[in-house]
């Protein structure tokens, strides 16, 4: 094999590398966020059952304050019953006090609806919380390996590109340069093999002359389709030089 195609090889699979250890890494953030939002969105469960817990107190204790106001009318107008000798404005309070009355009745059945809203709530409230514990244990758990796995990588990475460089300078400048230039417009696949007389890259059947300079090794050849630079190795088939 050409000695800068194996060079361009070996640059090849450290930016393979790189780029894998990079997109790895590109993921963790989306990874852990969507973990934290797992354990915020049950921490605003409990937050919207706390509210809904405060409102139905708010307002039992407003039906308290009605009840208390409506016993006061009735106790006004007994008193007012007693003080008067007209029958007929005897009735209307009597009228007024079964209203009154019948007005209390209706207030108690919100009072125990709202009670037994409350004993729901709180039986939800329990069971969310025992679900928001668990999920932030288990959040934090999952985090800490992520941060791990961070940390992992970018040491990887690190030591990666710190070879680079070197393994790039090694490269002829111009086959280099060639090669930067196809992995702007390409990938990263831009050294490729020669397997049944087509190109490694596009898998477009190559004409026999550039299958014969790809065997001869004398100087570097590119895929007539996609300009990828092509390489053979004697455990290739090159069937499209036998036509």
């Amino acid at each position: 094999m050409l000695e800068t195609i194996e060079k361009l090889l070996v640059l090849q699979d450290r930016d393979q590398k790189i780029r894998r250890v990079q997109g790895e890494l590109a993921h963790l953030a989306p990874e852990r966020e969507g973990l934290r939002a797992k354990a915020a969105a049950t921490q605003t469960q409990l937050e919207s059952l706390k509210t809904r817990a405060k409102q139905i107190e708010s307002d039992r204790k407003r039906l308290e304050l009605d009840v208390a106001s409506k016993k006061q009318q009735i106790e006004r107008y007994a008193n007012q019953q007693l003080q008067t000798r007209k029958n007929e404005e005897y009735r209307a309070l009597a009228h007024e006090i079964d209203t009154c009355k019948a007005d209390i009745t209706k207030i108690e059945d919100q009072e125990i609806a709202l009670m037994e809203q409350a004993e729901q709530v709180q039986k939800e409230f329990s069971r969310i919380s025992c679900e928001a514990d668990e999920t932030k244990k288990s959040v934090e758990g999952q985090v800490a390996q992520l941060n791990q796995r961070e940390e992992n990588l970018k040491k990887a990475l690190a030591e990666l590109q710190q070879g680079r460089a070197e393994l790039a300078a090694a490269v002829e400048e111009t086959a280099r340069a060639r090669y930067e230039r196809l992995i702007k417009s390409k990938g990263e696949n831009v050294i490729v093999g020669v397997h049944h007389g087509v190109c490694g890259g596009c898998h477009m059947k190559l004409p026999p002359q550039i299958l014969v300079f790809c065997m001869a090794e004398q100087e570097i050849i590119n895929c007539t389709n996609c300009g990828r630079i092509l390489y053979y190795t004697r455990d290739m088939a090159l069937a499209g030089t036998e036509e």
